[in-house]
């Protein structure tokens, strides 16, 4: 009995340990609160991030893009995902949250309500985010149009529709390293930035372990998509050897220097990327150089 007992109370204390560990974070309100949004600025990093391609809604074109309703659906080896509205209407979007609930959002995965968000909201590469960005970001969003369509909820089945078990994965799977280390010029960081962070290139590019998570190992290498249909490119100098100069270009127009053109979803990521600067692009450019060759 006493064995039993035993064996009770360290299962009880490995779970505690467990759900202690894996708590929801939430960042630094009072940090947030005392910076000043600019919309502008938060226009840019909205492009960079390439929010309307998800939450738009499915087909939405030109000034429709702005209008971030949500419904696209994202199937993946673990059910398929509903992607929600994320407007300013304040019942069916987040025209509720505050800018804390935000930046818990964007940077730790974390709902309003203190609850673990699935992965296909890619806060794995926004983790990056400067505090500041997230402030210009949020004021942008507040500029943008409502839309009362209500969210479709996500089609998962067990064990995977358990949010407590995203604490381990989130425990398996940080998000706080820069993938190239220093020492970088200032172009490369800022390539970096871009592209680690709110670009999210590595969370299609990168291939995935079996348990959904990226497998750094072979940044930017490509693979299966993760939505099931094709391969994603390896971008790492081992395979795409273009210029600088080419791969600003692509990113700008969608031509590549054979004269081809970007399809399917690049073709999307380029509308986005097309809405920065010359120099961001560049920036973008001079860092995959910087990644190590993967072939």
């Amino acid at each position: 009995m006493k064995r039993v007992l035993l064996g009770l109370v360290l299962v009880a204390a490995c779970v505690a340990a467990f759900v202690i560990v894996t708590l929801p974070e939430r960042g630094d309100a009072v940090a947030l609160g005392q910076l000043s949004g600019d919309p502008a600025r938060g226009q840019t990093l909205f492009w960079a991030g390439g929010c309307a391609s998800c939450h738009a809604a499915p087909g939405a074109e030109g000034e429709a893009r702005l209008v971030l309703s949500g419904g696209l659906q994202l199937p993946t080896p673990f059910g398929t995902f509903s992607v929600p509205n994320i407007s300013p209407d304040p019942l069916q979007g987040i025209g509720n949250w505050t800018l804390a609930d935000f930046e818990g959002a964007l940077r730790h995965g974390t709902s309003p309500d203190g609850k673990h968000y699935y992965p296909s909201f890619p806060y794995t590469s926004y983790a990056h985010a400067t505090d500041q960005d997230v402030v210009d970001l949020w004021a942008f969003l507040q500029t943008l149009p409502l839309s009362n369509r209500p969210n479709d909820p996500h089609q998962i089945s067990f064990p995977f529709d358990q949010r407590l078990l995203l604490g381990g994965w989130k425990f398996l799977n940080p998000s706080t390293a820069w993938v190239v280390p220093d020492p970088l010029t200032p172009e490369e960081e800022r390539g970096r930035y871009l592209v680690e962070g709110f670009g999210h290139c590595g969370e299609c590019h990168t291939p995935r372990n079996a348990l959904g998570g990226r497998d750094m190992a072979r940044w930017l290498a490509g693979g299966p998509n993760p939505e099931g249909k094709g391969t994603i490119p390896n971008i790492t100098p081992a395979k795409l050897d273009w210029s600088t100069a080419d791969i600003a270009e692509y990113l700008k127009s969608g031509f590549t220097p054979d004269y081809d053109s970007a399809g399917g979803g690049m073709a999307d990521v380029v509308t986005n990327i097309s809405h920065l600067s010359d120099a961001d692009r560049l920036a973008i450019a001079a860092y995959l150089k910087k990644v190590p060759p993967q072939n």
